[in-house]
């Protein structure tokens, strides 16, 4: 029997190939506790939307071309938007000046790119460049409502006060102080336009997640059981345990006011927390409503390592609006009566 050598290139890929193939699997790091390690502050920024266009249907995975389209699309709105501004214009001379769906993306709304910080590139997990962070159902958007849960509120309104703002209650919880814009807090934690920071802090009983946006610290309990269902806690109540390295968090009894998209306080959020390389952690989340949607839905982030420290987020230093709108209303409420008193024949 005679052997071939196989040519010299040839031998040096099947190597490579072997040698890789050989590589073993990422392993997160350990605590000293010996718990995977997920402390460090991180990032969710992305330009991912929550619900996915229409145009890619079930498919959550773009083409390196659509990824590359648009994170570019992106990269020169910011560099439109922070180029600078001649000082001489007014407000009406300056262009895109379109406040656009949100109301805050335009120069003369009530944000522009300065204040923002949303970030530039597409969630990528494992490669994958995702195009909606709902992963399910399958085509990328909230299930159906049930018909007793009545059509979604807008982002942000408060619930049972008709979008009055005659009191505190009548505004939502971001413009209060009292909770994260969106669902920055959670659960689910999501990105917003800005302050989309997270530092995870573990111990020997408790992991700890101090939230940027509006100074929320979410607080999940290893050694412990969920409190009565009649106590609603501001980002529910948190349980979590370890499932090889990732952690699965249960979250239950949630207030009223702070249910995603409209959710009800019966709603139960399960987070699973994996760290899948030295700069990133996969965060995946499942809903389960019966009382507003006809089924679960589920999503995944990626969380980026990101350097520096969280600072303070100081939010009724400076809340002039809702202390003037607030004045707005009593001052109305003065003059309803001075004009019943005077149509009655008061003084």
């Amino acid at each position: 029997m005679t052997f071939r050598a196989l040519p010299v290139a040839l031998a040096i890929v099947s190597l490579s190939a072997g040698a890789a193939l050989a590589q073993p699997a990422w392993k997160a790091p350990r605590t000293p506790l010996g718990q995977p390690d997920l402390q460090g502050n991180w990032t969710n920024a992305t330009i991912t939307p929550l619900t996915r266009p229409a145009k890619f249907g079930e498919r959550n995975v773009l083409t390196p071309e659509e990824a590359r389209a648009q994170e570019k699309a992106t990269a020169d709105q910011v560099a439109r938007a922070d180029a600078p501004t001649d000082p001489n214009l007014k407000v009406t001379d300056l262009k895109n000046a379109d406040c656009g769906p949100d109301g805050i993306s335009g120069f003369n709304c009530g944000y522009n790119q300065g204040w923002k910080d949303p970030g530039t590139a597409l969630i990528d997990i494992n490669g994958e460049k995702r195009a909606s962070i709902i992963t399910s159902p399958a085509n990328g958007q909230f299930p159906a409502r049930v018909a007793s849960a009545g059509a979604a509120p807008r982002p942000g309104a408060p619930r049972g006060r008709g979008n009055r703002t005659d009191n505190p209650e009548g505004f939502s919880l971001g413009e209060r102080c009292l909770l994260s814009f969106g669902s920055s807090a959670g659960p689910p934690m999501l990105p917003l336009m800005y302050n989309n920071t997270y530092q995870i802090v573990q111990s020997k009983d408790e992991v700890a997640i101090d939230v940027e946006m509006v100074h929320d610290i979410r607080h999940i309990r290893l050694s412990d059981k969920h409190g009565p269902s009649q106590i609603k806690l501001w980002m529910g109540d948190s349980i979590g345990h370890w499932e090889g390295d990732t952690l699965v968090v249960e979250t239950v009894n949630m207030r009223p006011e702070q249910g995603l998209r409209g959710g009800s306080p019966n709603q139960k959020v399960t987070e699973r927390f994996t760290r899948i390389g030295p700069n990133k952690l996969k965060y995946a989340f499942t809903v389960e409503d019966p009382s507003t949607y006809v089924e679960p839905f589920s999503g995944e982030v990626a969380m980026n390592a990101t350097k520096g420290q969280v600072y303070e987020y100081a939010c009724h230093e400076g809340n002039y609006a809702l202390t003037g709108m607030l004045a707005g209303a009593r001052a109305e409420e003065k003059q309803a009566q001075a004009s019943g008193a005077k149509a009655g024949g008061g003084n």
